[in-house]
């Protein structure tokens, strides 16, 4: 009689396998940048790596400076979705996140800014933020917000039936 890993690969709540439950979402550019004409392609654009895909920082001129952030979501089952999201910040603060990006005052690392995606589920696009850095080989992490409703979706678990659907 053959036996079936069902019961343990399954998610008792939703029924969906459980390998993916934990998701990972990357924002290409921010909204901004996609509204605007020529996108990250703009004179004067600059980016930290040649593509945007695997930027952490941009600056594109009269549309803003933005930096990556992960934004993580905890949901129920222990389970968690973390959004790779750009944040604008003041230029000044872009500088200073550059002179420091490969260097050891990097762990030290605090920003503030606004987000600079809308969230699916949440939208939440300029709620403000603050970010550090809770592990010096990632992006900062969205830590704190201003907002109530961006504070909520840090702070809350989440029913994760409702918000995986909605993950890319």
């Amino acid at each position: 009689m053959e036996r079936t890993q069902q019961s343990t690969d399954l998610c008792h709540c939703c029924g969906q396998p459980r390998d993916t439950h934990d998701r990972h979402a990357r924002f290409r550019l921010p909204d901004p940048v996609l509204d605007s004409r020529r996108q990250h392609r703009a004179r004067g654009a600059w980016l930290s790596h040649a593509d945007p895909d695997v930027s952490v920082m941009m600056q594109i001129p009269e549309v803003g400076a933005f930096v990556r952030a992960l934004l993580p979501v905890k949901l129920t089952g222990d389970f968690s979705a973390t959004f790779g999201v750009w944040v604008a910040v003041d230029p000044a603060d872009l500088k200073r996140a550059s002179a420091v990006w490969s260097e050891p005052e990097y762990q030290d690392l605090r920003l503030r800014g606004w987000l600079a995606n809308a969230l699916p589920l949440w939208g939440l696009l300029s709620a403000p933020v603050e970010l550090e850095v809770r592990d010096p080989e990632q992006t900062p992490y969205c830590a704190s917000s201003s907002d109530p409703g961006l504070a909520k979706v840090l702070a809350e678990v989440w029913p994760h039936e409702d918000v995986l659907p909605a993950v890319p």
